[in-house]
């Protein structure tokens, strides 16, 4: 069937960019209960390739903001996070050094002032809130091994391996000291208060890392564990909210990549009826939910993403009325969307178009609170929404294109695949730290498919890509390229793809089943379906993506895995992996990169010392960039070799 597409209109937003030194990033907001301060995490850039301290600020609606001095020297050594307000105005946040291995809590009031120190802890401190009666929860790890989650990079495997594994607990403030309220062989990832004092969580046993695929929905009560609801094997549950009156909890339940990476429909969950199975409140829904909420307003709150559209809506029995519709992007909250209060909320706003500010108000009827990226320079860069039709389902992606040059001049084009594969490419700011600028900057076209199995579409459409790893998605990713070539003038002959984590595998698979690219880039990808069972175990959601156990039937493992189609593969490509990472492991690029120094064909291979999935050193960032952009500047500026249309090796 042949692709449709259509493009949308440019952004009309003037395009911005990080050009100068001042850039203000915005992490985290939280609105206090009077709806008149903000708290947020934020990082000024001064436009060098170093790491910059995060700072602690507390802004007053009415005018001014105060910088909360942090206990230790600020910089990558000592990080703030959580920052979670009492009912008094009272803020709490986490101050960790990791490498000491100390995480602590400390609080201010709104108005800034004295540090009050509450509690040391050896360990790791997730997920700070307050909950009734202002009591103060966290997620703790006790002489935890690494930091939290499966993404950090993972500590040296030495010594008896196994033998011990990190346990997140929830533990509460009793003192001086935190008192763990989950049991010991649980893992929980998140949770929320019941009104008696007691919580609602996921949570697995057995290492963390690995089991998030088969967590369960629990009550815990007096270090005792109850499971309320437990998915099927296509379907993870998170972001667990209990309703005000605590007779509901919602969460959201679909096919996820990773813990972290949240997106499917909304549930709700009757407590108080026993045996009760969960309402699907958006059953068919054209939107992936990506976070829900009781506290903004009346009612349960979700926040979706429709194609390239971000919607907020009211969600009970009869479906979604919406509240508020935009392109762009909105997050910042304790679970990625918006921070609630019983006055108002608040969040972080940009697109490709707009750099990050604060907005807070009413919602929907928010406004901008912060202009501190208003003197950024304009950046020479288009944003387009290309859509297009594909074996019956809509597809989206976002094509943007460098300003300037001669016009109907063809340009280089570099496509950009997401990881996950549930996951998306949305219209948030683009830094010029970010290696989508780079190559921009560089002159060529820069084109991010959202394909089959991404978020964006409905979970029909996220979950297309179980059983067909490498087929219908990597279908779309060739068939948005053509809708991309019809939408602007590209070089056909000078096309690269590149990508991280999944897109690393996709970026992987590409050169092993088309001669259409001229050079590609893999960051943290699989070449080997098989043998990342032995590296990187996740129960519950390979055997779901083949349709079973490895170990009982390999071929659907190995006909997906870029390894078992070398022969033939001419594609230049790069290969970088941090040393530590848990998620795709160093060996998965070993082996690729061993392949084809075997079969001759031009190949680098670069691994970042003790990184781990992502890469959090700056300068390991900044390596990162310039190799890539480097990369593809070598192959585009070579001479063309023969190109074929997709073959099957």
């Amino acid at each position: 069937m042949r692709s449709h597409f259509l493009v949308a209109a440019a952004l009309a937003l003037p395009m911005s960019a990080l050009a100068t030194p001042g850039f203000l990033d915005f992490k985290t907001v939280a609105i206090a209960p009077d709806g008149l301060h903000i708290a947020s995490i934020e990082t000024r850039d001064d436009g060098s390739d170093s790491d910059m301290p995060a700072l602690l600020m507390i802004r007053d609606l009415k005018g001014g903001a105060v910088t909360v001095p942090l206990p230790c020297a600020a910089g990558p050594d000592c990080k703030v996070d959580s920052p979670a307000w009492s009912m008094e105005g009272q803020l709490a946040f986490v101050v960790s050094r990791p490498q000491e291995g100390i995480a602590e809590i400390d609080t201010v009031d709104a108005r800034g002032g004295a540090i009050r120190h509450v509690l040391s802890f050896n360990g790791t401190l997730d997920k700070l809130r307050y909950g009734p009666g202002n009591m103060l929860a966290v997620l703790a790890t006790a002489q935890a091994h690494k930091l939290v989650g499966r993404t950090e990079a993972g500590a040296p495997l030495v010594g008896d391996i196994g033998s011990e594994t990190d346990e997140q607990r929830i533990a509460v403030v009793d003192g001086e000291a935190l008192t763990f309220v989950s049991p010991p062989d649980l893992y929980v990832y998140e949770f929320d208060f019941l009104p008696n004092g007691r919580f609602v969580g996921t949570a697995a046993p057995g290492d963390g890392d690995s089991q998030w695929w088969v967590a369960k929905l629990y009550v815990f009560e007096q270090s005792r564990a109850r499971v309320v609801f437990a998915p099927g094997p296509r379907e993870q549950l998170a972001t667990p909210a209990v309703s005000p009156d605590g007779k509901s909890v919602a969460f959201i339940g679909g096919w996820m990549s990773d813990f972290g990476s949240t997106g499917g429909d909304a549930y709700v969950l009757r407590l108080d009826q026993s045996g009760a199975a969960p309402s699907n409140l958006t059953a068919g829904l054209h939107a992936t939910v990506t976070a829900l909420d009781w506290t903004c307003g009346k009612g349960l709150t979700g926040m979706m993403l429709a194609g390239d559209t971000v919607k907020i809506a009211r969600l009970d029995a009869a479906g979604a009325k919406p509240v508020w519709s935009g392109q762009s992007a909105l997050f910042g909250g304790p679970e990625g969307g918006l921070s609630c209060g019983p006055h108002g909320v608040a969040a972080v706003n940009s697109s490709f178009g707009t750099p990050p500010e604060i907005v807070a108000g009413p919602l929907g009827h928010w406004h901008t609170i912060t202009h501190e990226n208003v003197a950024i320079a304009a950046a020479s860069f288009t944003a387009h929404s290309v859509t297009w039709r594909h074996d019956g389902f809509d597809v989206q992606g976002w094509l943007l294109q460098p300003l300037g040059g001669e016009a109907g001049a063809k340009r280089p084009m570099v496509v950009l695949v997401h990881g996950g594969p549930e996951a998306a490419s949305t219209n948030k700011y683009l830094p010029a730290k970010e290696t989508a600028r780079a190559m921009l900057d560089a002159g060529w076209n820069v084109f991010e498919p959202n394909y089959r199995g991404s978020f964006g579409q409905g979970e029909e459409f996220a979950a297309a890509s179980i059983q067909d790893l490498g087929g219908g998605d990597w279908r779309d990713v060739l068939t948005g390229v053509d809708a991309a070539e019809r939408a602007a003038p590209i070089d056909d002959t000078r096309v690269g793809i590149m990508g991280g984590s999944y897109g690393g595998y996709m970026a992987m698979w590409a050169i092993t089943q088309t001669h259409r690219f001229r050079a590609a880039v893999s960051h943290a990808g699989v070449s080997d379906w098989l043998s990342i069972e032995g590296e990187a175990p996740q129960p519950g959601s390979d055997q779901v993506n083949f349709g079973g156990s490895v170990y009982d039937d390999a071929t659907p493992y190995l006909k997906a895995s870029p390894i078992m189609h070398m022969r033939g593969v001419s594609t230049p490509i790069l290969v970088t992996v941090g040393e530590r990472d848990l998620e795709c492991p160093m060996p998965q690029s070993q082996e690729f990169y061993t392949a084809l120094v075997a079969l001759g064909v031009p190949v680098e291979f670069h691994v970042y010392p003790e990184e781990g999935h992502h890469l959090h050193k700056a300068e390991d960032r900044a390596d990162f960039r310039k190799r890539t952009v480097g990369w593809f500047q070598r192959w585009f500026s070579a001479t063309p070799a023969s190109a074929s249309s997709t073959r099957t090796p």
